[in-house]
């Protein structure tokens, strides 16, 4: 019976094994790949990107002249009945009358006090505006990424640590089974170790279902159904060691919210220039050629035929606008002022950032090396308290603290782990360097 049961057991085992190991392996690089095609967030940001560079041309900046052609035809029967001065009278029935009209326009504008140059700079500062925005939610989109990623890694460990307290307490049921057996420990010795073998079979469904819930949001986030199937990396890389000199030179560089806000700076300034040339006068010039042909079987002229060039100049001499330009210059100085005093608000604020994370780098890191060793020697208390109790040197008490100590430190470890990386995405994240 007893070998039966460990027959199913190692079935179970070997089906979950084979189930995971058909389960498709997902490296972080197949992550990155597959977001920047299938993220919607980072799609509907390129689409807008897209848009300012489709509105960047001459023609939106009003530099270019507009042609377009016209026509129009009129046909009608009318019933006359004229008097003239000398008494004499006509009368016509069903008179036809016909009228055709055709021709060609331009319209343009010659000048207009510079603002058509001053609007296309600021198309081509709006498009590179967007590119950044653009940058932005990509960026914005691969933290959340790739610290999901490493969330699952960082779970999928806990897990890993969660089976290995379940071996251990199996083991530790065994060994308070035969004592209890032989009469050397108590009955409460084996139902204490029964249950922490319990809450840790517990804890394995639970995290199970971390896991699983972690899973569906990264495939959320790839635009992938939530019902695939993957694993992860078995551990999670800590090689980073930050070049504190060269992230605070490239942070007013590279940091991508610093120069969103210095384009803005730049848009501003591009606004007031425009608002400014509504002071200056502005000349524009139409041209057309147009052909006229009226037939009327009731007039003194049967046919009358017209077609020509035609050539308007206007100059705008701007004397009074009841204020408006004034008050629109004004308007975009403090729209200038208030771009500017947000740069300085968050190039403080990068600042701050990237000294704090590295402060929490550096804490993480420190931390990390202090558990890695208590994880150690938390190990090796249990271990040791278990031999102990096998040889009836020690009770379940104290078995199940070191337990707790263990469980706890194996916890730790992991969350440190997890920590110091994602203050390492940050710092990367701050100066662009994904």
């Amino acid at each position: 019976m007893k070998n039966k049961t460990i027959y199913i057991f190692l079935l179970i085992l070997l089906t979950q094994f084979s189930i995971a190991s058909a389960q498709k392996l997902l490296t972080l690089e197949d992550v990155v790949n597959t977001a920047l095609k299938n993220n919607f967030d980072i799609m509907v940001a390129h689409n807008n990107a897209e848009i300012a560079k489709t509105n960047n041309t001459s023609g939106n900046a009003g530099m270019l002249p507009t042609i377009q052609a016209t026509g129009s035809g009129i046909y009608e029967l009318n019933n006359v009945n004229q008097e003239r001065f000398d008494k004499t009278k006509n009368s016509y029935q069903n008179s036809p009358l016909t009228n055709l009209s055709a021709g060609i326009e331009l319209s343009w504008t010659l000048f207009d006090g510079g603002k058509m140059f001053v609007t296309k700079h600021k198309l081509n500062e709006i498009e590179a505006l967007g590119e950044l925005q653009f940058k932005t939610k990509v960026l914005e989109t691969m933290y959340q990424i790739i610290t999901t990623y490493y969330d699952i890694i960082r779970q999928s460990q806990q897990l890993k640590s969660i089976n290995e307290v379940i071996n251990y307490n199996q083991e530790r049921v065994i060994i308070t089974e035969t004592g209890f057996n032989a009469g050397s420990l108590a009955k409460t010795d084996l139902l204490e170790a029964k249950i922490d073998l319990n809450v840790a079979l517990e804890n394995a469904i639970t995290q199970k279902n971390a896991i699983s819930a972690e899973k569906k949001s990264l495939n959320s986030l790839l635009g992938r159904s939530p019902e695939e199937q993957f694993e992860v990396s078995d551990s999670i890389s800590l090689t980073y060691s930050p070049d504190i000199a060269s992230l605070k030179n490239k942070l007013n560089s590279s940091n991508i919210n610093i120069l969103t806000n210095q384009k803005q700076i730049d848009i501003a300034n591009l606004s007031l220039k425009e608002n400014k040339s509504e002071y200056l006068p502005k000349f524009f010039l139409n041209g057309a050629y147009n052909f006229t042909q009226v037939a009327n079987s009731a007039s003194l002229l049967l046919s009358n035929r017209t077609y020509g060039p035609q050539v308007v100049g206007t100059i705008q001499i701007p004397i009074y606008s009841a204020g408006e330009n004034k008050r629109k210059v004004a308007v975009t100085k403090l729209a200038v002022e208030s771009a500017e005093l947000d740069l300085q608000n968050i190039k403080l604020q990068m600042q701050t950032d990237l000294q704090n994370t590295l402060e929490d780098f550096e804490n993480q890191r420190k931390l990390l090396e202090i558990e890695t060793e208590n994880s150690k020697l938390a190990k090796e208390n249990f271990e040791i308290s278990l031999d102990r109790l096998r040889y009836g040197q020690t009770t379940s008490l104290e078995v199940h603290l070191a337990q707790e100590q263990y469980v706890l430190s194996s916890t730790r470890l992991v969350n440190f782990q997890y920590s110091l990386k994602i203050a390492e995405i940050k710092l990367k994240q701050l100066v662009a360097e994904y």
